[in-house]
């Protein structure tokens, strides 16, 4: 929270959820004073409908025009303003709630926001609240004599008691904003978003809950509210009445009126048949997609809740509130809040969460001992994911030691929850900020300009014939639903909807149509590795133990199982989540691989087992037939029961285990993770000297290596103690045990797809948490990095012991067989060969040695840069050090960077919004969990998942692999491109008919009723309908379609369409004038004016100009399919230009009768005016097809461009301009917030 004065402040500070907040109270003679004045000038009745209207559609304007600004503690609503410069309005309601009425004490229940107790100071004048809080709520509420609230002065705002008989209640003063509840908070002064125990709560403190009263639970739902995820689900009346309050149908009621009063029954009668129809099938989808939305999240569960002691109740899970501790049953459920794991193991299925269809293995939330010195360690949501069940996921099955019961304790409830905060992210998605949509708002504000002009121009004329008022009212509003045409807003959707449609029968879905458009410009696509990249499967190519005495590594065994029985053994056999689910073992799939490489059995034992002293922990054992320790049958057998696990974490880059041998009195840890992070773990001594050579050797040849380690813990240690041993007391002071090298192929989708983004000028990005070097191999053999281009370590070193931070620029390794195989070759199939080729392995070459060789020193550093193009190859480490040391230099990296190794989730999304920052459209491409945030922060996050639909992210692909990316990417400047057409195609169909009509007033004529039928009807809709079915261009092209309205190409494009569309209509009417035969209309008050020459001409020549436009802005190449292949839409325009023709040339007596033409016009004018069509139609093609779409053009308006608008355009060339930076060679210290460069001694 941020004060600004006492009437404003800033909520969720720093956050995508930040919000200025402004507190109002109502007015009554304001309120009065503005409906008076509303009704006195304008028009009575009337004007209060409409205003009623705007406010509907303005609630800001509402708050502001009937209330008064007040300071935030005696508002009754708030005005709130978002990041994106949205306005909402939200009223403040109060809750009671009753207090003890002997110790006149806050409840219970608010201990989950007080870590301790919370008591009153019972002064009798200004009774206070002295409590320490804990966690991000830091909410105490006010407490006030709710019987007879009085207005404060502003100098007492102060928590209050007031002690009576029967009036001690709790006031609670909250607002609700898009499903989440913001709490008055006295002490702060300001509204304070309602939490539950998720962050800054105490470990310890989930231990010391000893369950709930169900008064206590009663009573804290009052504030939490259900624990429900309620989509709401309208009724059709509701629907109806809420779509046609809405301006576009409101305008469209206007209209329908208007026509009716001009007596255009038929075509007045037609667009409300239409318009009813249409708002049908819309209200069906919106119903429809609440309801599948409502169906996808609704849980309705039982849940054990404990009551403390031995109590337990089965209650509805709507009823749960954050700090209930629930029982897990043993086969599993459905999770219906957010809970801390205190007790017992869960194997959990997240994927409708996270898109990662492998099961978790979730543990207790560690519970070390409190030292009297420091803070308790803390909740953290981020980082003790491992221990939390979030709601939306499927506990598949629980194991539990001894008779206890697996519990956890509920954090957050309904839309407090991860899945609430993902479907509020679906029910409230965040502004793209795409220009497209800003500037139709700007060009329709021309066009009501245009309106205001041909409105007094209609005035005008009207007068000058002396017609009725009647008739200047209607004709004057008349031609305001010319020029605005009601049809728009749906004709600039109908892209991105067809588009939606074909991406599904792709196996892509989207849940977010608008991001459909966003796609079309994307410039930089970000790739996760494994998974995504590489195949997800990983095969063991071998492991490298340790000689303990000489302290170096010895050769590479292909095969785990002729590994000697010993730790290193031991360590693969155990340090896994694997578990059995329906006898099949599932879990990591590398874990799986691992254990499946050693030949071992793993068991989970049923409850009578009870040879670890523990009931049921996992138990793994050789299958071969020597299984005893000493080799005698009447010894114990060789068995390890895995008694503790700590799971892997992607930001440790480690996961261990705690066993024990059967036999031995002693426990075990073993821990395998990220060499580097591991080897930092172990004791120096038994790191092996040759330990960083060989993980080169390895890792620049795209291996993945895993190490491991060992160490026997303190025979004091009991099985008790595991529950409330801390990670760090474990992972320390390891014995090295040896690596693991596992190879990961690239899928053969990979490099063909990474050159084609290439070809389009698409660049590609790495983002992986695997190790740096691995990270560049593979950026080799895929085609991201080339092999003329150079890669640039950039390693960055926080500060230490009084030396500031630092960068270090290096150049990195690469195989020198990569610049005689990896050449950048002219198609995709040679692409592919050349990759396969790095990609197949010597199966007898000995592989005690790395397969090709190195030069292990590091290259002489080059002041120049070498031939071709550098990248940075950045590690999360370094990243974090840049951000905060050197961020100046975050944009440079993010314009060269093109490997980041070891990101976690949270620094892959930072990294996706940084390159945002620079100006580009981003997309996302990954697999799994750790994707996530980057998925849901880019502009085109794709999940590869096998599940229809995620809330992941807004596309989910079925493909697995990357093909669907340059798919969304087709399909998205397809539909942007669609939307263009359509767009200016509707704007050139109001200035047609503008044109049209402005002329005919001028002689007190109009189109008659089934005239307009035929345009808006025949012809606009069936384009508008039709347009949109042109499918994507099978090949990307370097060129981006324009992503402004307002773009100088568009502009010119638009206004030289008009220019001419005029001079064709001036210049038909004119020639009719000169006419020998020609007799103009003499005005008939009294008479319609309607049959007559100029009617007919103007008719006629206008019906083709709507075709003409329609062919000329469905243009194919680049970005769709040619014109001819959309079949429909050609078949429409043939029929409708050959109709159009028959009107023109030989409308027989009937026909001409029905629409109202002259037929005694002669033949070769008739045949004049098809001429002047024809060379407007060539002029139209040649303007749209050769001059607009001509780089000549846009190199044009680039060069009055005084620089690019995009910031990486701007970076690229000031680094083009910088022949001596990066400074490879030379280290950048951090000096106050700058940063200056040294040569390194």
């Amino acid at each position: 929270m941020a004060a600004l004065d006492g009437s404003q402040v800033l909520l969720n500070v720093g956050t995508e959820d930040e919000l200025e907040c402004r507190g109002y109270h109502a007015n009554g003679f304001k309120t009065f004073l503005f409906f008076l004045l509303v009704f006195l000038f304008g028009g009575g009745p009337l004007g209060i409908i409409l205003g009623l209207l705007v406010f509907r559609w303005r609630p800001d304007w509402k708050l502001r025009a009937t209330k008064s600004r007040c300071p935030l503690y005696r508002a009754d609503a708030v005005l709130l303003k978002d990041i994106y410069d949205q306005w909402w309005t939200e009223a403040v309601d109060v809750l009671y709630i009753p207090l003890d009425d002997c110790t006149l004490h806050v409840p219970d229940w608010l201990v989950p926001y007080t870590y301790a107790s919370p008591h009153f100071d019972l002064d009798q004048k200004n009774p206070a609240v002295n409590t320490k809080h804990y966690g991000s709520l830091n909410q105490v509420s006010e407490v006030v004599d709710c019987s007879g609230l009085e207005e404060e002065e502003e100098g007492e705002e102060t928590t209050r008691l007031t002690l009576g008989s029967d009036n001690k209640r709790q006031c609670v003063r909250f607002f609700d904003h898009q499903h989440t509840r913001y709490v008055w908070n006295s002490s702060n002064s300001c509204f304070t978003k309602l939490r539950g125990l998720d962050d800054a709560t105490p470990c310890s403190y989930f231990y010391q809950v000893t369950g709930m009263s169900r008064d206590e639970q009663s009573t804290k739902r009052a504030l939490h509210g259900e624990n429900t995820i309620h989509v709401e689900v309208k009724s059709y009346f509701r629907l109806l009445i809420e779509e046609v309050l809405n301006p576009f149908y409101v305008f469209q009621i206007f209209s329908v009126i208007m026509w009716m009063f001009n007596d255009y029954y038929v075509y007045a009668s037609a667009i409300v048949v239409i318009s009813v129809i249409s708002l049908s099938i819309e209200l069906y989808e919106i119903r429809k997609q609440a309801e599948t939305l409502r169906d996808m999240v609704a849980l309705e569960a039982e849940v054990t809740v404990w009551r403390g002691d031995n109590v337990y109740e089965d209650i509805p899970g709507q009823e749960l509130v954050p700090g209930d501790v629930i029982t897990i049953p043993p086969y599993g459920t459905m999770m219906s809040c957010d809970a801390v794991l205190i007790m017992g193991n869960c194997i959990v299925n997240e994927s409708m969460l996270t898109g990662e269809s492998v099961p978790v293995t979730k543990t207790p939330l560690p519970n070390p001992p409190q030292p009297e010195d420091q803070d308790p360690p803390l909740y953290m949501s981020d980082e003790h994911k491992r221990h939390t069940l979030f709601c939306g996921t499927h506990v598949i099955q629980t194991r539990y030691y001894g008779g206890e019961k697996v519990k956890a304790v509920v954090i957050r409830t309904g839309f407090s929850t991860a899945k609430g905060e993902l479907v509020r992210s679906i029910l409230f998605p965040k502004p793209m900020g795409f220009t497209f949509y800003k500037d139709a708002m700007r060009f329709l504000a021309l066009l009501a300009i245009l309106a205001v002009i041909g409105f007094a121009y209609s005035i005008y004329m009207m007068i000058s014939f002396k017609a009725s008022v009647k008739d200047i009212i209607l004709r004057a509003l008349d031609i305001v639903t010319v020029i605005v045409p009601p049809a728009l807003p749906a004709a600039m959707t109908v892209g991105s909807v067809y588009a939606q449609r074909r991406l599904k029968k792709q196996g892509i879905f989207c849940i977010s149509p608008p991001r459909i458009n966003v796609s079309g410009k994307t410039k930089l696509v970000c790739f996760d590795k494994t998974g995504t990249l590489t195949e997800d499967g990983l095969d063991l190519w071998g492991v490298v133990p340790l000689d303990t005495k000489a302290h170096k590594f010895l050769s590479v065994v292909p095969r785990a199982t002729d590994l000697p029985r010993g730790p290193l053994l031991a360590a693969m056999a155990t340090c896994h989540s694997l578990t059995l689910i329906e006898g099949k073992m599932t879990g990591d799939p590398l874990d799986l691989k691992m254990f499946e490489a050693t030949d071992w059995h793993l068991e989970e034992p049923g409850a009578e087992s009870t040879r670890f002293d523990i009931l049921a922990p996992t138990v793994v054992r050789p299958t071969t037939a020597d299984t005893f320790i000493e080799g005698a049958s009447n010894q114990p057998p060789y068995e390890i029961g895995i008694l503790h696990q700590f799971p892997f974490s992607s930001s440790l880059q480690r996961m261990s285990v705690i066993t024990r041998t059967l036999g031995n009195r002693h426990m075990d840890v073993y821990l395998k993770g990220a060499p580097e992070m591991v080897a930092s773990l172990c004791i120096r001594e038994t790191v092996p000297a040759d330990f960083h050579d060989t993980l080169m050797r390895y890792t620049l040849q795209g291996f993945r290596v895993i190490a491991f380690a060992w160490k026997m813990l303190d025979t004091n240690i009991k099985f008790h103690h595991l529950h409330r041993i801390q990670r760090d007391q474990v992972e320390t002071d390891l014995t090295f045990l040896g690596l693991m090298v596992m190879q990961n192929a690239l899928k053969p989708e990979t490099s063909p797809i990474i050159h084609q983004l290439r070809q389009a000028n698409i660049r590609s990005v790495m983002i992986t948490g695997d190790n740096m070097l691995t990270a560049v191999s593979v950026a080799r053999n895929c085609g991201m990095v080339l092999s003329k281009d150079t890669v640039i370590l950039v390693n960055a070193n926080p500060p230490d012991e009084g030396k500031p931070a630092y960068i270090t620029w290096t150049y990195s390794e690469h195989p020198a067989e990569n610049n005689q195989q990896q050449e950048e070759v002219p198609n995709s199939k040679d692409k592919v060969e050349t990759a396969e080729s790095a990609w197949k392995w010597d199966s007898s070459a000995d592989m005690s040695e790395p397969l090709v060789g190195y030069d292990m020193s590091y290259q002489a550093m080059q002041k120049t840069e070498p031939e071709g193009r550098y990248h940075f190859a950045v590690s999360g480490k370094s990243f974090a050090v840049i951000r905060n040391h050197f961020p100046d230099l975050i944009p440079k990296m993010c314009v060269r960077g093109t490997v980041f190794a070891r990101m976690s989730p949270n620094q892959k999304a930072q990294l996706v919004e940084s390159l945002q920052d620079v100006g580009y459209c981003v997309a996302m491409c990954g697999d799994g969990a750790n994707d996530c945030g980057a998925l849901k922060t880019a502009h085109a996050g794709i999940s590869l998942s096998e599940a229809e639909a995620s809330v992941a992210s807004p596309f989910t692909s079925k493909i697995p692999n990357i093909e669907c990316v340059p798919t969304v990417i087709r399909e998205g400047r397809a539909a942007l491109v669609t939307s263009f057409g359509s767009f200016k195609y509707m704007a050139l169909y109001s200035m047609v008919q503008f044109v049209s009509v402005i002329t005919l007033y001028s002689i007190n004529s109009n189109l008659v009723d089934i005239q307009y039928l035929y345009i808006d009807l025949a012809i606009t809709t069936t384009v508008a309908l039709f347009m949109g079915w042109q499918e994507a261009y099978p090949n990307l092209v370097p060129q981006r379609p324009l992503g402004s309205l307002m773009a100088p190409v568009n502009l010119f494009s638009v206004m030289s369409q008009v220019l001419l569309m005029i001079a064709v209509q001036a210049g038909t009417y004119l020639y009719l004038k000169q006419q020998p035969w020609f007799v103009p209309l003499k005005p008939n008050p009294k008479s319609d004016n309607i049959l007559c020459f100029e009617t007919t001409v103007v008719f006629s020549v206008s019906s083709y100009l709507y075709i003409i436009l329609a062919a000329a802005f469905s243009k194919g190449k680049p970005y769709r399919r040619p014109l001819y292949t959309n079949y429909v839409f050609v078949v429409s325009l043939a029929v409708l230009l050959g109709f159009s023709t028959l009107l023109l040339l030989h409308p027989f007596k009937p026909l001409a009768k029905f629409i109202q033409l002259k037929v005694d016009i002669p033949f070769h004018f008739r045949l004049i005016l098809l001429g002047i069509i024809c060379v407007y139609c060539i002029i139209v093609f040649i303007l749209e097809d050769v001059v607009v779409s001509s780089q000549a053009l846009r190199k044009f308006f680039r060069l009055r461009k005084k620089m690019p608008k995009n910031k990486y355009k701007l970076l690229e060339k000031e680094i083009a301009e910088s022949p001596n930076w990066p400074p490879v060679g030379e280290t950048t210290y951090a000096v106050e917030n700058k940063y200056q460069d040294l040569t390194r001694s």
